[in-house]
């Protein structure tokens, strides 16, 4: 079945940064949609960065020009590039994915995602 795992997270200090990523197995969709959210404890999960295979991307406002997302084809690997990082930022980061292409708002919704990763901790120290 389809398997996401997620790397990169770690500590780092305010202004930071991390490169996160999503290694996917046995995702072959002609057609797909990727995201990163994040949760942190006592809050909703929020999208913050997505892309589909037509590489539109949308990003969270509270992370635009910060955080960049991008994938490897070949590799079958999904990144977030997390730079200048605010105590705020921190929290679990998951990766999720679908078949199908998703535009807009749409793209940050968690519930419109079928596959799922088990997160890596982002620490941000003030």
């Amino acid at each position: 079945q389809v398997q996401l795992v997620e790397s990169g997270g770690g500590s780092v200090q305010n202004g930071g940064s991390l490169r996160l990523s999503c290694a996917m197995s046995k995702f072959r969709y002609a057609t797909y949609s990727m995201a990163w959210f994040r949760q942190a404890p006592g809050k909703e999960r929020e999208g913050v960065a997505a892309i589909n295979d037509y590489d539109y991307t949308e990003y969270a406002d509270s992370v635009k020009g910060r955080f960049t997302i991008s994938k490897d084809n070949a590799k079958d690997t999904l990144f977030l590039q997390v730079d200048a990082l605010h105590p705020e930022d921190a929290a679990s980061y998951y990766c999720a994915a679908r078949e199908g292409s998703l535009f807009g708002g749409a793209l940050l919704v968690d519930r419109n995602y079928e596959y799922w990763g088990q997160g890596t901790q982002v620490t941000v120290s003030s």
